[in-house]
């Protein structure tokens, strides 16, 4: 069922007993959504606030109120999110007794958030204004209008809190209107820019794995780091969002925020505290000591891909100008592989290989430390020996490796190489909270670290943008791959020219 339609009759017992109780009136906090039923809402922020309603880590008192043009009563909105969220509540967590509670903290309002009018609804007596998180689940182009709308209706208050969700801006330009926009009416600390992979627990662990453990961080340099690779990779096309995503394509999608941020956590120097503003300056001076590409470096040093249609055994898959509200001839990447630098001395003459795809042969997410391997080696045929490698997962699996050489087994020393794994997932009998509830509960306690601060984002914009530039200064069309594989071959060529190769080739 498409949001825009009424929902469907027929309320479960959970549903039914959750209308029949009393309207949530506001509380000590609401946390109101603008796009309360659009995907964003049923998919993640409800299932991610349902599940810390579960576990009891939301305050009594809390309500959370959806907003949206369809002229809905609360009644229809429950209906329709009691049909569409449960289906992505992790397995095991949905308990009907718990989910009519949950759905009886949740109320609607129908609000056209381009109309200064309809903001009157949310208004509360003066005597039970409640603590608001007001999260923008909309199109980055309503962000300044929603600010503007919230001031002059008079629901921003020294308590309240905006969450910003990616992407903000489509170049430096609308990225800095999009903040100067927000902050006239919020200030800084209230304004959490989200990316949902600052929540996995795979990359606040690596906070840990490298300031915690004494053996790393010796190590952690040039000339002991011959070169990392940070992969995001996708095995869905672009499914619904190819409207948003021609627009965008991936560089803007998923290299200028979440390749970014990974690359900033493995790259920073270690803050002087857990301060959320000393753990942003560190991640702001790596990205200001990105080396600015050229013209030259864009042509040697980027590939830009397009998934074409599947062959072969498998089920078949669509090419990407073939999906629905694609255009025939469009240009919009969905692919993209490069090699940054970073210019400051722990990481001189260190590459770093970013890359990004749709409709790869296989959903994972990884970041791979390679080590500089052994000037000379003893064993026959190990010519320099094989190099140590760190291999960080962060999806589908949550693991940390570290790969060793040891002798074979039998006569001679024949040296071959193990795994040391930590499982993540074993390592503690506590509850892994998913990203989004992670980052939520951060909004609601007041937690900046794991959120992008308006310079940070910005100067990755200013890295950015010359990419983007270069490309359409170059003319070129993506390169064809087949979907369901590992993008167009020219992106094994960029990691061959450094005798290196992607993680899945070597």
């Amino acid at each position: 069922m498409h949001p825009s339609e009424a929902p469907a009759a027929s309320p479960s017992a959970a549903l039914a007993a959750a209308i029949a109780g009393p309207e949530p009136g506001p509380g000590t906090l609401d946390i109101v959504i603008f796009g309360g039923s659009g995907d964003l809402a049923f998919r993640k922020l409800l299932p991610a606030l349902y599940m810390a309603f579960l576990h009891e880590r939301l305050e009594p008192g809390t309500r959370i109120l959806g907003l949206g043009r369809q002229g809905w009563s609360r009644a229809d909105y429950l209906a329709f999110i009691d049909s569409h969220s449960p289906a992505f509540i992790a397995p095991g967590a949905f308990s009907a007794p718990v989910w009519q509670r949950f759905l009886g903290i949740l109320d609607y309002r129908c609000v056209d958030a381009t109309q200064a009018a309809d903001y009157a609804v949310l208004r509360e007596p003066a005597d039970r204004v409640p603590q608001r998180v007001f999260y923008l689940a909309t199109a980055p182009s309503l962000f300044s209008q929603i600010g503007a709308h919230l001031d002059a209706a008079g629901l921003i208050d020294a308590r309240s809190r905006v969450v910003l969700e990616k992407p903000l801006g489509t170049d430096l330009a609308s990225a800095r209107a999009i903040n100067a926009d927000i902050g006239r009416h919020f200030r800084e600390e209230q304004v959490y820019r989200i990316d949902h992979y600052l929540g996995k627990e795979t990359v606040q662990n690596l906070m840990v794995l490298r300031f915690g453990n004494a053996i790393f961080e010796p190590l952690w340099r040039a000339p002991y780091i011959r070169s990392v690779q940070i992969t995001v990779a996708e095995s869905v096309g672009v499914g619904s969002r190819a409207g948003f995503y021609d627009g965008a394509g991936a560089l803007r999608d998923m290299v200028q925020n979440h390749l970014l941020q990974l690359l900033c956590i493995v790259a920073m120097e270690p803050p002087i505290s857990l301060n959320p503003d000393d753990v942003r300056d560190e991640k702001l001076r790596v990205l200001r000591s990105l080396r600015r590409m050229e013209l030259a470096d864009v042509r040697r040093d980027t590939v830009r891909g397009q998934y074409t249609a599947s062959l072969g055994e498998g089920p078949s898959m669509r090419g990407y100008r073939e999906e629905e509200n694609v255009p025939p001839d469009s240009r919009t990447e969905t692919f993209v592989a490069l090699k940054a630098h970073i210019n400051n001395a722990r990481w001189a003459h260190v590459p770093f290989f970013l890359r990004t795809g749709k409709r790869m042969q296989t959903r994972r997410s990884e970041i791979i430390v390679d080590f500089t391997g052994q000037p000379f080696s003893i064993f026959p045929n190990q010519s320099g020996g094989r190099p140590n490698r760190l291999i960080i997962s962060l999806q589908p699996e949550e693991s940390i490796q570290l790969e060793m050489m040891v002798k074979e087994p039998g006569s001679g020393m024949v040296p071959r190489p193990v795994k040391l794994e930590l499982d993540l997932q074993s390592a503690s009998d506590k509850r892994r909270a998913e990203a989004y509830e992670r980052l939520l509960m951060d909004v609601i306690k007041g937690r900046l670290t794991h959120f992008m601060r308006r310079d940070e984002l910005e100067a990755a914009w200013t890295w950015v943008e010359p990419i983007l530039d270069g490309w359409k200064l170059l003319g070129e069309r993506p390169r064809d791959y087949r979907a369901g594989t590992w993008g167009p071959a020219a992106s094994s060529a960029l990691m061959a020219r450094e005798d290196l190769a992607w993680f899945e080739e070597s």
